[in-house]
């Protein structure tokens, strides 16, 4: 476990029994604790995680301070914080810096030269993420865009949820079409008609199966689907 100095240390939250304490090397320092980084922060938390939050404003730490592992109040645009921190120990960090993008890039260098091997980091807009992108962060997360795109597929068609991966992939949940159903997978020829792979079946009442090619889907079950993007849309848009 890294060392803090005592100036910036904030308290060590025991774990409890709602809350497993880690095992390996489960810890994470999130810099930034706005509501992307705290929200982020506090779910790491409650999956077990030590997490080291890091703002340079004293409201915020003192705010989330009792919900964390360690808290600090630290400007880390200079390296020499970062070092006396302990980050460079960490396999993980994620920049949840919003507004301020000069800060977001400076954090963001100083950790790629401390060879943080896992790095995330916020982008506002698609020119900051191309920023981080070129600096060679690892992992690049525009939230609201990201967020916006899902909501959108919501809203316009039949689907209950949308997560669209890097490659053109997704993975999406929604009520079966009726060209699904009445019929084992196997024998309803969607995979070779319509690009997709139907993975999951919830029928009312019960929880989410896999499913296999001897599955029957019925009127009204919800399916959970993957394909090419393109592909699970238009599928999911079958009446």
């Amino acid at each position: 476990m890294a060392k803090y100095p005592r100036s910036l240390r904030r308290g060590r939250k025991r774990p409890t029994s709602r809350q497993p304490r880690p095992t390996g090397d489960q810890r994470v320092a999130v810099i930034g604790l706005g509501r992307f980084g705290s929200s982020l922060a506090n779910e790491l938390m409650r999956r077990g995680w030590d997490v080291l939050g890091i703002d340079t404003d004293a409201r915020l730490v003192q705010k989330y301070s009792d919900g964390l592992t360690h808290s600090a109040v630290a400007d880390c645009t200079d390296p020499e914080v970062l070092h006396q921190l302990g980050v460079h120990d960490f396999t993980s960090t994620v920049v949840g810096i919003g507004t301020d993008i000069e800060a977001s890039i400076l954090v963001s260098s100083n950790l790629l030269d401390a060879e943080v091997p896992n790095i995330w980091a916020k982008a506002i807009s698609r020119q900051h993420g191309q920023i981080l992108e070129r600096l060679g962060i690892h992992h690049v997360i525009l939230p609201e865009h990201e967020m916006g795109e899902r909501v959108a597929h919501l809203v316009t068609g039949r689907m209950l949820d949308f997560i669209e991966f890097d490659d053109d992939y997704a993975l999406v949940k929604t009520v079966a079409p009726d060209v699904a159903t009445g019929l084992p997978l196997g024998r309803s020829q969607v995979r070779s008609r319509y690009g997709v792979t139907v993975v999951g079946i919830k029928r009312p009442g019960e929880d989410f199966t896999y499913a296999t090619a001897d599955t029957i889907v019925e009127k009204g079950d919800v399916i959970v689907v993957t394909g090419k993007t393109r592909a699970v849309e238009s599928f999911a848009d079958l009446s």
